[in-house]
């Protein structure tokens, strides 16, 4: 509302409101497409319009810059001949939108533009908030009273004659953090003014702002320290904004912990990029979430931050984690990210009080605690919990009695993901991790994986020197490999470690027990190779029958065997092992120095006999109903019209197919879940399509979620009940999994 009795000016005239103040609608014109704003506009016609910056945002939408400066510009365009513009003279994309209009507009600059009609200087950042000078261009008047020349600091009264004009410079300031925030503050002196406030009115108001939840809104955090709360949203302008109002303040150690930047089309990669070595100038420790922030990670790491100060996460549990040994009160930390990325919980848990989240943070009612973003890039995808995977690797941990924990990620972590379950399994316990081939361990590395890593297959001697260049460790159990490697390190000057495969009863790789002590003597005189392990692959420890059990006992046997020889001849390397995840959960005496676990980090059984009560899956497989048809008796679906409709019926199509690993044949999934209940496939399944019969599922309608592994309502289908169907395991059901279902 403006004052009462306020004198207002709109376009070359003036207007005395008496009575009741005039009512103010403020609305913010929002888009995601050409032409939105333009039909808001039309909606709600505006009479004082500001555009405040043209930034990467909504870029997925709007293409380029170019695109979000035309879009924001119709905005201005819609303003009639009477009305305002107030733009944002710093931004050359906001001030050239005067041109779009022949309302009247007014400039403000925080950058010290002269020619700007407001103007922001002296800006000065503290925990409580940004002081600033306001100077208004010619917004004192000299009028003549009483045959004197009086002057005013506000617009001059309908009998003045005025004189001469001079700026006005008040002190102000604002209980928010950042410069620019002083841009919105110079915008709100400029609004003021124009229904008859003055200067010194609005910087009164200025200073009983509210604090607004997840912008940059400092709290008290663990050990002392600052949070500054910026979880809101994100825009790569607004996180470099962010990190530019933290590097004002005064502090003993900066750390930022910033998520995905969402919507930003083909500019997310060097978006990221640029957040990043901002960061690194700013910063003393980096956290990033999710998996775009990778590219905040590797700009500032190429930006020449120390790799151990950056660290890469995917939960919030986890970026808390490698927050919590840097907390001081001589610490702030940035909280950011896109709105998908729900930072807020990242804020919640290194919060001071934890229990004032519910006051203090965004998206905190009872309807958000309970939603999960997600945005595959088609309607079939995988949902991965990495907070199961979490659990299940400390689960492991806690099972192996001290010994270290190797994470088999082999086949993308069965299907699962090899990065982000990498990144996550050694946040939550893993001491290293294991993988088939060298590929596998080459695409870890390549993304900045810095664990120890043993390739548990066969590496060919014709890969040695990739496999030096790859620095991870290599199963070994024949002379001529060996010698390549010693070769190959001997030519790039590098060390190189092995691990010494035995065969103890699976024969697929190793050599015989007998033959291990005159190898590992031989090792032992290759001087670019060092021997760290020694270790065999249990065959049947996934059955409890007798025979199995004694095959396993007799493995066992023959291993121990070994390693005392091997004591007793000083060739005993320092790791033992040989728990694949059945022995881990069903036998003790497996574990020696090191276990290796593998499917049960995902949540599934290794075998029936051994299940997995404690451990939690890990994936879902979702997909959508994609058209919904009533058939008549004696219609038939798909290819070779192998299913016909003996009653009416409701047969839903759902877009995946055999190219995404749902089985055509010979057996097939024999029912999906949709609201809640069991629905029979039907027909031929096809490489991109398949039917299922939902007439007997009232409401089912385009875009209901169908789930083919994971839960839904009171019911689940797991990948044990999948594989049963298949006359497969669990492994096979998750692993074959296509590379174009996204996981998210």
């Amino acid at each position: 509302r403006a004052p009462k009795g306020a004198t207002t000016r709109a376009g070359a005239g003036e207007a005395t409101l008496d009575g009741a103040p005039p009512e103010l609608l403020v609305l913010e014109m929002a888009t995601d497409r050409f032409g939105e704003i333009a039909e808001l506009a039309a909606i709600a016609p505006p009479s004082v319009a500001l555009v405040t910056r043209v930034a990467a945002a909504h870029l997925h939408a709007l293409g380029d810059l170019d695109g979000v400066e035309r879009e924001k510009g119709d905005l201005i365009a819609a303003l009639p001949p009477d009305g305002l513009a107030v733009l944002n003279a710093d931004d050359p994309r906001v001030a050239r939108m005067r041109g779009r209009t022949s309302a009247d507009a007014v400039l403000v600059s925080t950058a010290g533009d002269e020619a700007a009609d407001i103007r922001a200087g002296n800006i000065q950042l503290d925990r409580g908030g940004t002081a600033f000078d306001i100077v208004v261009r010619g917004g004192g008047e000299a009028v003549l009273r009483g045959g004197r020349a009086v002057p005013i600091a506000m617009p001059a009264g309908r009998d003045d004659i005025v004189l001469a004009t001079y700026d006005v410079t008040v002190p102000a300031r604002i209980p928010w953090l950042g410069a620019h925030f002083v841009t919105a503050a110079l915008m709100a002196v400029a609004v003021g003014r124009r229904f008859g406030m003055t200067v010194d009115d609005v910087v009164a108001r200025l200073t009983t702002l509210p604090p607004q939840k997840g912008r940059l809104n400092p709290l008290p955090g663990r050990a002392g320290s600052t949070i500054l709360d910026d979880s809101y949203n994100a825009s790569p302008a607004a996180v470099l904004a962010a990190l530019d109002a933290m590097a004002a303040l005064p502090a003993g150690r900066r750390i930022a912990v910033l998520g995905d930047m969402a919507e930003l089309g083909d500019a997310a990669a060097e978006a990221h990029r640029a957040v990043g070595v901002r960061a690194a100038a700013v910063v003393d420790v980096l956290v990033t979430r999710g998996e775009a922030a990778e590219g905040i990670a590797a700009g500032a790491r190429g930006a020449g931050m120390a790799a151990e100060r950056v660290v890469v996460t995917y939960r919030a549990q986890d970026a808390i984690a490698a927050v919590e040994p840097w907390l001081s009160a001589e610490t702030i930390v940035l909280v950011k990210g896109s709105a998908i990325t729900r930072m807020e919980h990242v804020a919640a848990g290194l919060l001071a009080a934890p229990e004032s989240a519910a006051d203090v943070l965004v998206r905190q009612d009872a309807a958000w605690r309970q939603i999960v973003l997600v945005r595959p890039d088609r309607p079939t995808w995988l949902e991965i919990d990495l907070g199961a995977i979490a659990d299940n690797t400390r689960l492991l941990k806690a099972r192996s009695g001290g010994a270290q924990l190797m994470a088999v990620i082999k086949a993308d972590a069965y299907g699962h993901g090899a990065v982000r379950v990498a990144r996550t399994v050694l946040h939550n316990g893993a001491d290293r991790l294991g993988v088939a081939c060298l590929a596998e361990a080459a695409a870890l590395r390549r993304e900045g994986i810095d664990a120890p890593i043993l390739v548990l297959g066969w590496t060919p001697a014709w890969q040695a020197r990739d496999a030096v260049g790859v620095d991870a460790a290599l199963a070994v159990y024949d002379d001529q490999t060996a010698r390549a490697l010693d070769e190959a390190g001997r030519d790039l000057g590098r060390i190189v470690t092995v691990h010494v495969k035995v065969d103890t009863g699976l024969h697929r790789l190793g050599l015989p027990p007998g033959e291990a002590p005159a190898f590992l003597r031989s090792l032992a005189t290759m001087p670019h190779l060092v021997v760290e392990g020694v270790f065999t692959h249990l065959a049947a420890a996934d059955e409890r029958a007798a025979p199995a059990r004694e095959a396993t006992d007799a493995q066992l046997d023959a291993f121990r065997a070994l390693l005392g020889e091997l004591d007793a001849a000083g060739l005993r390397p320092p790791l033992a092992h040989a728990a694949n995840s059945a022995a881990v959960l069903g036998r003790s005496d497996a574990a020696f120095d090191l276990v290796r676990p593998g499917i049960a980090l995902y949540g599934l059984e290794p075998s029936p006999d051994v299940g997995g009560a404690d451990l939690r899956p890990a994936l879902s497989w979702k997909t959508q109903v994609a058209q919904v048809h009533v058939l008549a008796p004696g219609e038939a679906v798909g290819y070779g019209r192998t299913w016909t409709a003996d009653r009416p019926s409701r047969v839903a199509t759902i877009p995946v197919g055999y190219a995404d690993g749902f089985r055509r044949a010979p057996e097939r999934w024999r029912h999906v879940l949709v609201r809640g209940a069991e629905s029979p496939l039907v027909g031929r399944v096809s490489m991109d399509q398949a039917a299922i019969d939902v007439t007997d599922i009232p409401g089912v309608r385009v875009g209901d979620e169908v789930v083919l592994i994971g839960r839904q309502g009171e019911r689940s289908l797991r990948a044990e009940t999948v594989a049963g169907w298949l006359g497969t395991i669990n492994y096979e059901v998750v692993s074959q999994i296509l590379a174009r279902v996204a996981r998210v």
